[in-house]
């Protein structure tokens, strides 16, 4: 770190209140009922949080982020593709170990060993890409790395519908072998793109990437799992309200009442359906979005020669 500069205070607690009062909201949405009262202050804090610290970023000498690297198609679209690629990460293993826990009866460690396998699919993938980024280019890798994570996670919906735990494994796999690739060149991307002066700001954009992908998939489908759980699941008369909030509380109320059960389990595997959708639906929309910003950014030297440009 360089001892000459200083940390901002000030915008860092700006960034903070935006963040919070924007998961708040999410949160609060998903709940029924919701409190609107409490979901207005939210929505007004993030908001005023969020134009506070770019305003502060334009006065300051040495802001925290100098927003016009995002300029750069080559750097903003590898902070895309890092969100994006984290985001499923996150979003796919906080639905799929919740749902084989409580729905399937699967032990923390078996549900752990599913969601592995974009491990194992993103191994191969991430050597492949870094090899060949300098052949093909940033755009082929990056979005169509994405695009090959939105067919894993469209197999992973077709798995879901149909109950088939060997399709899901392979869905997971060919999910992990579209991220591998992302993950490998975003970075490139990102600080390829950077000029040298801003080599640490470009640094802690690319972490703040994957960090704003993890928490935005935590908040965003944890909420929309509780919320569809919520809207569809139809329990027995005199089952205790608290049983329709969440199936972790169902289960316990249950006690061994199969009805309740069975309400429970089949409204949180349409909630888990319904996630993995969205899901799909989002990378596959990233992958549309970077190859937009790349579309320069193609094969070999005519990429080299644009970034060197540009």
């Amino acid at each position: 770190p360089d001892p000459s500069k200083k940390w901002d205070l000030v915008s860092s607690l700006y960034a903070m209140v935006g963040l919070v009062g924007t998961v708040l909201v999410i949160k609060e949405l998903a709940h029924i009922p919701q409190n609107w009262v409490l979901i207005a202050g939210a929505l007004a804090s993030a908001v005023i949080g969020f134009v506070l610290f770019v305003r502060r970023q334009g006065r300051l000498e040495e802001p925290l982020i100098e927003f016009s690297i995002f300029r750069n198609r080559a750097f903003a679209g590898g902070s895309l593709a890092a969100f994006f690629a984290m985001f499923t990460i996150a979003g796919a293993q906080l639905a799929t170990t919740q749902r084989f826990q409580l729905v399937e009866g699967f032990t923390p460690l078996q549900a752990g060993l599913l969601v592995a396998a974009t491990a194992l699919g993103a191994l191969p993938s991430g050597v492949l890409g870094a090899a060949i980024l300098h052949i093909v280019g940033l755009r082929i890798i990056i979005s169509g790395s994405l695009a090959i994570a939105a067919l894993g996670l469209a197999l992973a919906v077709l798995a879901s519908a149909n109950g088939s735990l060997p399709l899901l494994v392979v869905s997971f796999i060919v999910t992990g072998f579209g991220l591998g690739g992302t993950f490998a060149v975003a970075s490139a991307a990102i600080m390829g793109n950077a000029p040298p002066r801003k080599a640490g700001m470009a640094a802690s954009i690319e972490e703040v990437s994957y960090e704003m992908g993890s928490l935005s998939a935590v908040a965003l489908l944890g909420s929309l799992l509780t919320f569809v759980y919520a809207t569809v699941v139809r329990l027995p008369d005199g089952t205790p309200a608290a049983a329709g909030e969440s199936i972790a509380d169902a289960l316990g109320i249950a006690d061994g009442d199969l009805d309740v059960i069975a309400a429970a389990t089949s409204a949180y595997d349409t909630a888990y359906l319904v996630t993995m959708i969205v899901l799909a639906v989002m990378l596959a929309s990233g992958a549309a979005l970077t190859n937009r910003l790349l579309r320069a950014y193609g094969r070999g030297s005519e990429a080299m020669e644009y970034a060197e440009n540009h």
